[in-house]
């Protein structure tokens, strides 16, 4: 009820945000009712049907990592002064994040189940004149428990990677953290003789005598004081740098490795591509889905390299400013925009494989890529928003300062136009190596 109510009441680009995730929980629901349409209607081809589900693969995990981001940068959830006091610690504020994706996610799967029951002609009679019929198996009955299950993915996945992601972590240092300091998030029992202050007595009204509440808050204060904070006439140590870019070029390269042996593979088979665009062998698909970890991987490496690029040979103050900037959400943009590159250089790779004579795209190829780049670009912007409300004290110090805005302006076009030139070409040249295996079959 509690998650029901911060949904109701939240700012209209919050209920954007989940609207578009129960889009596109709609859209990977209908593929996968499509999927089970198809095997009810082709019982003699098992194999045809589980590489369609295979396929759903992809935009599941684009639903799911949208979703995510779309929970991280939910303010009905973030930790707030007071929110512990009734009871509304990191745990539970998780929980309702969790539930609000699974809500959203579970409003799309049913949208989907009507959409696709009216397709059938379950609900009205046969649209568009039964066209659709091949992979909706509209004279066979339905069965309801495997529709329900395989619409139940995406809430339950979606749910439990943000129950994972946003659970409480205890961020402090390993050598604050002691057996006296690890009792709970609401103080639980410390040494013998010591009093819990936070849950008996803030939320019961219970009261200490003079003596007693001087020790309690003394020990409570030695336990649970936080650190001092720095001195404010220093500059902050910078960021240091994301430690995933040689992981992630390392994945690269073997998954550039993986394609490559696969040109050499003289068997076509065992690889079928949505659309009819090609065949090829299945270690395609294992060096494309290695290409897409690792540009993930690399990608906040990458941006961290870009923010230090600009700041480098005699920069100026805008130049300063875009670069660290960028050095300073590398993590946060770095990782969406990895992933849209990845998405990118597969949709090249395969725009490139298309045959002038072959079929154009079926409608379920279109929505899936539909779903795939629309999800990661929204993912990308919603980090980017979340960049930009993370760094809105320090631009309103700036403008207070007296930096133009014009000069804020060109800094964001800045970073824009580096990251534009670093991450282009390599998309082209991932590209151009992804589609290498299939080129001459």
């Amino acid at each position: 009820m509690l998650a029901l109510r911060l949904t109701r009441g939240s700012h209209p680009a919050v209920q954007l945000r989940r609207l578009l995730v129960a889009v596109a929980s709609a859209g990977t629901g209908f593929l996968l009712l499509c999927t089970l349409g198809y095997a009810i209607g082709h019982p003699d081809s098992p194999a045809a049907a589980a590489l369609r589900l295979a396929w759903c693969a992809t935009p599941l995990a684009a639903t799911v990592y949208f979703a995510v981001a779309v929970a991280r940068t939910d303010p009905a959830t973030k930790p707030r002064p007071g929110l512990s006091a009734i009871g509304l610690g990191p745990g539970r504020l998780m929980a309702i994040s969790a539930t609000t994706t699974a809500l959203a996610c579970t409003l799309g799967s049913m949208l989907a189940l009507l959409f696709f029951l009216h397709l059938r002609g379950d609900l009205t009679g046969m649209p568009f004149d039964g066209a659709a019929a091949e992979f909706l198996a509209s004279d066979q009955p339905l069965p309801l428990p495997a529709a329900l299950t395989l619409l139940s993915f995406v809430p339950v996945i979606a749910s439990v990677a943000v129950a994972l992601v946003l659970r409480p972590r205890d961020l402090r240092p390993a050598s604050e953290k002691g057996p006296a300091r690890s009792y709970g998030r609401f103080g639980a029992q410390g040494r013998p003789g010591s009093r819990e202050t936070f849950g008996t007595y803030g939320r019961f009204g219970a009261r200490l005598r003079g003596g007693d509440r001087r020790s309690a808050t003394d020990e409570s204060t030695s336990e649970t004081a936080p650190a001092p904070d720095p001195d404010p006439s220093r500059p902050a140590a910078p960021r240091e740098a994301p430690r995933g870019l040689p992981w992630g070029v390392a994945v690269l390269a073997a998954g550039l490795a993986v394609e490559a042996y696969a040109s050499r593979v003289k068997d076509g088979g065992g690889l079928s591509l949505p659309g009819g665009l090609a065949d090829g062998p299945a270690s395609v698909l294992v060096g494309w889905v290695l290409t897409a970890i690792g540009l993930a991987l690399a990608g906040p490496g990458l941006t961290h390299l870009c923010g230090r690029l600009l700041q480098s040979v005699g920069p100026g103050a805008l130049r300063l400013l875009a670069g660290r900037v960028l050095m300073e959400e590398a993590t946060r943009i770095g990782r969406p925009l990895g992933v849209v590159c990845a998405v990118a250089s597969g949709g090249f790779a395969m725009t490139a494989l298309y045959d002038a004579d072959a079929p154009a795209f079926g409608p379920l190829t279109t929505l899936g890529g539909l779903v795939v780049t629309g999800c990661t670009v929204a993912t990308l912007l919603t980090a980017a928003l979340e960049a930009k409300h993370a760094r809105a004290d320090t631009t309103a110090a700036l403008l207070r300062l007296g930096a133009p805005a014009a000069m804020l302006r060109s800094a964001a076009a800045l970073r824009a136009g580096a990251l534009l030139a670093l991450f282009l070409p390599l998309t082209l040249v991932v590209a151009e190596l992804a589609a290498l295996p299939l080129a001459g079959r």
